[in-house]
C-alpha cells in the first residue's frame, strides 16, 4: 500500500504513478486513503498563479522555480492546459512551458487538463495539489487564460498571484472581470517596458483602492509589484510579498480557516462536476455528516455511497 512515506522515498517517479491512478481512478480506496493522510498533513504553501493568456505567467513560473530551488526550497509545479476534445488530456506538455532540470529532484512539475472546468482547475486539480502540499515546500498552480470563472483558483490557492502586462488593457479587465477581489499580490509583468509598466502598475493600484470588502479581511493590503523575470528583476520582491502573505495566513489561524473554507468549496464543485445541480440539491438537503473538516475526500466518498 502506497503511503506518503513510501511516496516520499520513490521520488517522482512514484508521485508521477499516483498521480495517473488519481486521474483515472479517483474513487480508489487506496487512494481515498492516500489524500486523507495528506490532507492531515500539509507541508507547502500553495500559490497560484493566473492571469491572461500571453502575459508571462510561465516564464514566471520558471523564474520562481529556480529562486525556490537556490534557496533550497523543493518545488511542485501544476501547470493547468486547455483540454483535447477527443481524450481529454492535456494539449500542451509541461515540458513546452517550463524549462527545468530533469535530474533536479527537488522539482516536479505535473501538466493536468482543465476538462470542462473554463477556470482551468478541474476537481482532480485539487486532489493533486493536497498531495503535493504533503511533499514540497512550494506548490506552484499556472491556470490557463482569464475570466470570471478564473477566480476558482482562489479556491485551491493559499497565495493568489494575478499577473498583469503592459499596455494591453489587463488592467481594464483586472477592473471589469470581478478579478480584483481575487489576487493577494499583483505583479506587473514585463517591466522592462518601463512607462508602460509603471502605467499598469498605477491603474492596477486605482482599480484596488476602489475595492471594498475583500474576504478575507481588510489588515491585508494587495502589494502591486513590477517584475522582468527575464532580466531576473523583482523576483525577490515577489518571493518576499509571498512570504509576508504567508506569515500573515498564519496569524489568528487564517490559513486553516481559508484551507477547510476551500475543502467545503471543493466538495460542493465535485458534487456538482459529477451529478450536477441535482446532486447539490441533495447536499444541500441532506448535507455530508463526515469528517468534511479533515477529509473532504473521504466525505465526498461517503456521499457517494449515499447516492
Amino acid at each position: 500500500m502506497t503511503t506518503l512515506s513510501t511516496l516520499r522515498a520513490g521520488g517522482k517517479a512514484a508521485l508521477a504513478r499516483v498521480l495517473a491512478r488519481l486521474e483515472s481512478n479517483p474513487d480508489d480506496p487506496e487512494i481515498i486513503a492516500l489524500l486523507d493522510a495528506a490532507f492531515l498533513a500539509p507541508m507547502g504553501q500553495v500559490i497560484g498563479l493566473t492571469g491572461p493568456p500571453g502575459v508571462g505567467k510561465s516564464t514566471l513560473a520558471g523564474a520562481l522555480i529556480g529562486a525556490y530551488r537556490q534557496s533550497g526550497k523543493t518545488t511542485a509545479v501544476i501547470a493547468i492546459d486547455p483540454s483535447s476534445k477527443r481524450s481529454g488530456g492535456a494539449l500542451l506538455g509541461d515540458r513546452t512551458r517550463l524549462r527545468t532540470d530533469p535530474d533536479d529532484h527537488g522539482i516536479f512539475v505535473r501538466s493536468m487538463a482543465a476538462r470542462d472546468q473554463l477556470g482551468g482547475l478541474a476537481e482532480i486539480t485539487f486532489a493533486a495539489m493536497v498531495l503535493m502540499r504533503a511533499l514540497y515546500d512550494v506548490v506552484l498552480i499556472e491556470t490557463v487564460g482569464v475570466g470570471q470563472s478564473e477566480t476558482d483558483i482562489a479556491l485551491a490557492a493559499d497565495t493568489v498571484i494575478f499577473c498583469v502586462q503592459p499596455g494591453s488593457g489587463d488592467a481594464l479587465q483586472f477592473m471589469k472581470a470581478g478579478i480584483v477581489e481575487i489576487p493577494d499580490i499583483v505583479t506587473v509583468t514585463k517591466g522592462d517596458l518601463g512607462r508602460a509598466a509603471t502605467r499598469a502598475r498605477a491603474d492596477v493600484k486605482g482599480a484596488l483602492g476602489l475595492n471594498e470588502g475583500r474576504q478575507d479581511g481588510d489588515s491585508w493590503s494587495v502589494p502591486v509589484l513590477i517584475v522582468s523575470a527575464n532580466a531576473a528583476e523583482g523576483i525577490g520582491a515577489l518571493i518576499e510579498a509571498v512570504a509576508q502573505h504567508d506569515s500573515w495566513l498564519r496569524e489568528e489561524g487564517r490559513g486553516k480557516v481559508k484551507r477547510a473554507a476551500q475543502a467545503e468549496a471543493w466538495i460542493e464543485a465535485a458534487i456538482k462536476e459529477r451529478w450536477g445541480r441535482e446532486g447539490v440539491k441533495r447536499l444541500n438537503a441532506a448535507p455530508v455528516t463526515a469528517r468534511t473538516a479533515e477529509s473532504p475526500f473521504l466525505a465526498l466518498a461517503e456521499y457517494a455511497r449515499q447516492l
